[in-house]
């Protein structure tokens, strides 16, 4: 018979924390690149910008698999963080594209 792992106390505040703090930072940044940043809007920039919503939907997909009761299990936490790390990835990755977009002479 297998045992049912839980997590300790704090991990899934944790996780639920440190989502909504990305997805703040998202948001905000979106706000910036798509509605106040000065230049002209090209390719680049339209990519980046759906890389930025991908994101977005990826942290509340983290965001609502945080937030079940079935998350208490260790294995679907684990599954939980794949998805919290892989949207940091798209992030990071949007704002290295929104970097050098930026920086590009227009």
């Amino acid at each position: 018979m297998r045992e049912e792992s839980t997590l300790p106390q704090g991990y899934r505040e944790g996780i639920i924390t440190a989502v909504t703090v990305l997805l703040g930072f998202t948001l905000a940044f979106f706000r910036f690149w798509g509605f106040e940043a000065p230049g002209k809007w090209s390719y680049k920039s339209f990519f980046t910008a759906v890389s930025l919503v991908i994101a977005m939907v990826l942290q509340l997909i983290t965001l609502f698999r945080a937030v079940r009761l079935e998350d208490d299990d260790a294995n679907e936490y684990r599954k939980t963080t794949r998805w919290f790390f892989t949207s940091a990835a798209v992030l990071v990755a949007s704002l290295v594209m929104a970097l050098i977009v930026f920086a590009l002479p227009q």
